[in-house]
């Protein structure tokens, strides 16, 4: 028999967690889980307008990532799981810091804000880093409501969005996009 992709069993407004739990749909949880779920659609997008073997794997690698820190937020760590789960390193926050140094390496000096925007691959990523900050908002706000959240996972975020600054100044070079500095009107 096929996978059917519904269940029926959100119908009434719930859903449930890895460990069982049910929780309302709303829930500051799935709403964090369901933030991770969308920067990795708008990575997909990010990635799908590269050409470049090395950066299309490096993008797949942060969007298996994301899905670990998917699961992670949607476990009840107060249950037991049959399920092994995968788990984040410090290396994956290592890897983003290492990759940010090298772009930044060959990019112009930033003497200014810059405006999001410029090209579209430039502008997908900026959308990208803005959900990635609501997503670590999301994580803080689990965790200053008693929500184990691991601090690697919010690490990770944090970092992840400083990638995606510099990568899209990066993508912004190399597609000889201007970049648009921030005029304050003062």
């Amino acid at each position: 028999m096929a996978f059917k992709i519904y269940t029926k069993t959100g119908d009434a407004g719930h859903t449930g967690l890895i460990g069982g739990t049910k929780v309302p749909k709303n829930d500051l949880r799935i709403e964090t889980y369901g933030t991770v779920d969308e920067l990795n659609s708008w990575m997909g997008m990010v990635n799908d307008q590269f050409n470049h073997p090395e950066l299309k794997a490096e993008i797949k690698e942060i969007q298996d990532r994301l899905f670990t820190i998917g699961s992670l937020l949607a476990t009840d760590h107060s249950k037991q799981t049959k399920m092994a789960l995968p788990d984040l390193h410090e290396s994956d926050v290592q890897l983003l810091e290492s990759r940010i140094d090298i772009m930044t390496d060959q990019l112009p000096e930033m003497k200014s804000f810059i405006l999001p925007g410029g090209h579209p691959t430039v502008s997908s990523i900026h959308v990208a880093r803005c959900v990635c900050r609501r997503a670590e908002r999301l994580a803080v706000s689990l965790q200053m409501h008693d929500v184990p959240v691991e601090a690697l996972v919010i690490q990770y975020l944090n970092r992840l969005s400083d990638y995606l600054f510099t990568l899209a100044r990066y993508a912004g070079m190399v597609l000889g996009a201007e970049e648009i500095p921030w005029k304050a009107r003062v």
